[in-house]
């Protein structure tokens, strides 16, 4: 065994370690796993037939995230009840889908025991969040607890203190409980790394839970979390969302604190990375942006822009809500084209909209391979050398590709170090297309019919469902929105169906071998089954709220046409 195999070996089972007894016993569960999974590659109802939880904490873990917040705030459910539950749950969903990298039961129920204690000597709550437990991903420092971002060279490294964020919570009274797995480096639309092993998807375990926040999107997928806090460089966000069936934004740069969070490529802010959230409701979203903004964040990160977070009239700058809204479809991005429940879900997105009085219209891209080029190539000025540094610390291979066929090998990595000069050109280019893209989308007033430019963007999140392990190829559809700084929401909208997605239209044409690749691995559904479907909402800089408003338009259209005959499509 190498010697950074059995260091990885190590830290796991002081995770395991970590768990005591007298909250779930891990060799009973471990023996039960078998038995549950037989057969089986959706999870997601495991957890509640494995008879490791009882009915209360069934109770509490499948509550959507208001009553789970009113029985917190009225006292009805303790935070100790309601934290146990949550660590309970999510150890189970570890098992099942590698999603988490760190378990501080211990300081999760220390934390719950003070919040109670609160409650019971005032009557009242800390804040928004008393009591709920938010889970975060490795990569944001919480005190007194590692952070490997992935890296066996990292085992070991105990964070000193809070990053903002975790301390915005705390303060709003939620508790930290765990944090959630990534790949090595943070920087793959898939999360694998030596450490914790490959995140799964619950609904089907052969297929990828996505990346970079993938844990997150498994743990929440799995009721293992009400709430949780990923980041996003190019749809880290928003790609586990729409794999997992849950809403994820990726705001604008500067309104959520980064500060004390790490990352790949420090000091690189040509494409910055941020901050956000990941829930199975519309309302987690929304109240994790207000909480961490009205904590007014820009007087703890110099990064963080003075923007209060905005309640009233939001739309103002879209028909203040009154009017119909229009909205642009972009049915492919002119690189690789979408899959037929891609499609499928656009389709049905289009109806519901139709449907509630809106306008749509057609998105037509502008630049995206270029724009998505850029981005590849500003995040590998530098990688080469510091992937190389912090392999070399252990030993371990540093990863060319999320492939299970190179787990554990020594893969040679392409260098993609660029001078300083040739930076500055990747970055005025990205300047000037982004110039180009708001001039673009300024020039659709002619087009709405609504005296204004399209208010938002309607968008795959990916040109597949959730792939087979080592088959995510192109993060295109999220990537050009990190180029261009424009906030995007995902919210789920159907899922792969066996009958419905059984056609499919033979192509001879491709944009080029990437399109064509991408298109054979639609072999057929039943690779892709019950895997979700879910879409984007693009909207202009700094329109975060605009944006959450807008797809709270949308996700109440389709709820409302579900039952309609068209809406099957």
């Amino acid at each position: 065994m190498a010697a950074w195999t059995k260091i990885a070996a190590e830290k796991r089972l002081r995770v395991r370690a970590g768990i005591p007894a007298s909250l779930i016993d891990m060799d009973a569960l471990a023996a039960a796993l078998p038995r549950l999974l037989a057969g089986k590659t959706d999870v997601t109802g495991i957890p509640a037939a494995s008879g490791f939880l009882n009915a209360h904490e069934l109770d509490i873990t499948e509550s959507s995230l208001s009553p789970l917040l009113e029985n917190l705030r009225t006292g009805t459910w303790s935070s100790v009840a309601v934290t146990t539950a949550f660590l309970k749950r999510a150890i189970i969903a570890n098992e099942l889908t590698n999603c988490l990298t760190e378990i501080f039961p211990e300081r999760a129920l220390e934390r719950a025991r003070e919040l109670d204690r609160i409650f019971h000597d005032t009557g009242k709550t800390i804040g928004p969040l008393h009591g709920l437990p938010v889970s975060v991903k490795d990569q944001v420092h919480i005190k007194g607890v590692e952070t490997t971002m992935g890296w066996i060279s990292r085992i070991g490294n105990i964070s000193e203190k809070n990053a903002v964020s975790a301390d915005i919570l705390e303060e709003a009274g939620a508790v930290l409980y765990v944090k959630t797995n990534i790949p090595q480096t943070a920087m793959w639309s898939e999360s694998f790394n030596h450490i914790f092993g490959r995140v799964k998807n619950p609904h089907n375990i052969t297929l990828t839970g996505g990346g970079s926040s993938g844990g997150e999107g498994a743990l929440i997928a799995m009721k293992g979390s009400p709430l949780g806090g990923g980041t996003d460089i190019g749809g880290s966000i928003r790609n586990p969302a729409g794999y997992n069936g849950l809403y994820g934004l990726r705001p604008t740069a500067g309104r959520i604190p980064f500060r004390g969070i790490v990352t790949s490529f420090e000091g690189q802010d040509s494409v910055r990375i941020v901050h956000g959230p990941l829930s199975r409701s519309l309302d987690g979203v929304q109240l994790f942006m207000q909480t961490m903004i009205d904590a007014r964040p820009w007087t703890r990160d110099p990064l963080c822009i003075r923007k209060p977070w905005e309640t009233v009239d939001v739309l103002r700058e879209h028909g203040g809500g009154r009017e119909p809204l229009c909205f642009a479809i972009m049915w492919d991005d002119g690189v690789v084209k979408p899959h037929p429940p891609v499609v499928r879900g656009l389709e049905k997105v289009r109806h519901a909209l139709l449907a509630a009085g809106h306008k749509v219209i057609e998105w037509k891209p502008h630049r995206h391979q270029e724009m998505v080029t850029i981005v590849r190539k500003i995040y590998g000025a530098g990688s080469f050398e510091e992937y190389n540094r912090e392999a070399s610390a252990s030993g371990e291979p540093v990863l060319a590709s999320m492939s299970p066929d190179v787990e554990g090998k020594k893969v040679p990595r392409q260098n993609t170090d660029i001078s300083s000069h040739d930076l500055y050109k990747l970055q005025l280019l990205k300047r000037t297309i982004a110039e180009e893209y708001l001039d673009h989308w300024n020039a659709t007033v002619a087009q709405t019919g609504t005296g204004r430019a399209v208010d938002a963007i309607i968008c795959p999140v990916a040109p597949s469902a959730a792939p087979p392990h080592g088959k995510n190829l192109w993060f295109g559809y999220t990537g050009v929105f990190n180029g261009l700084d424009y906030p995007s929401l995902v919210i789920p909208v159907t899922r792969v169906d066996l009958e419905k997605d059984a056609t499919v239209s033979e192509r001879h044409e491709f944009y080029g071998p990437l399109d064509e690749i991408v298109y054979k691995l639609y072999d057929s559904p039943k690779t892709f089954a019950n895997a979700p479907i879910g879409v984007q909402i693009v909207g202009r800089s700094m329109e975060d709220e605009a944006v959450l408003a807008m797809g709270q338009i949308v996700d109440t259209a389709l709820k409302r046409t579900a039952t309609l005959p068209l809406a099957q499509l």
